[in-house]
């Protein structure tokens, strides 16, 4: 099993008691039904596809509270349950580990892994790839030398493809709770999942 997967559990057995294994068992027909639209993103060239999995996981979890004809926003609450407990650090080590990025992005390792990173990421891998630029202009990062300009988002067009477009934008709030873990606070103008055209990542030092 993999490792995400108990905190979806977790999130049934609180809020559906009653229906745990029925709603965990729709969840799982729902992924496996999902799942050929994303083999590809196990050996993709671009790192940015490995959050596809967890990504159609949460919409399989979409799908089944959707025809339960769950509200919008309890959806959105209980996804963001879920990602919150999941990135959550659950010992010092974690919390290092997550913080370590921001203590090393301005030295010349973070600028050379950088342009490394661009070269992989800019490229479309794949129909549901995503594609992305780094942006490493001081003036357009506040000062940081570092920013993420997504060009093309795999996760929209997974939920888009299975009629579930609508739900792309619960999974954009969860940038904020990973980068505030980090030690960054999040500056973005707007997400493609939400009618941009990009989504513009940029950060401060918090």
């Amino acid at each position: 099993m993999k490792p995400y997967r108990k905190y979806f559990r977790q999130c049934v057995v609180k809020n559906y008691p009653g229906t745990v294994e029925l709603l965990i068992s729709a969840i799982e027909n729902e992924y496996a039904h999902i799942q050929p639209d994303i083999d590809f993103a196990r050996k993709s060239a671009n790192p940015m596809d490995r959050r596809l999995d967890i990504a159609a996981y949460f919409l399989a979890f979409i799908m089944v509270l959707n025809q339960r004809n769950e509200k919008y926003e309890t959806i959105k609450k209980l996804c963001l349950d879920i990602a919150t407990e999941y990135v959550r650090p659950k010992n010092k080590w974690q919390l290092f580990l997550k913080r370590l990025p921001v203590k090393i992005i301005q030295t010349p390792f973070a600028v050379w892994f950088s342009k490394r990173l661009n070269d992989k990421i800019s490229r479309l891998a794949h129909p549901g790839s995503f594609v992305a630029n780094i942006i490493t202009d001081k003036k357009e990062t506040f000062g940081l030398g570092y920013g993420v300009n997504i060009l093309e988002c795999g996760i929209c067009k997974l939920y888009k493809k299975h009629d579930c477009g609508q739900f792309a934008s619960i999974l954009c709030e969860v940038d904020y709770i990973t980068t505030n873990i980090a030690g960054l606070k999040m500056i973005r103008s707007g997400t493609i999942a939400n009618g941009a055209k990009i989504c513009d990542f940029r950060y401060q030092l918090r």
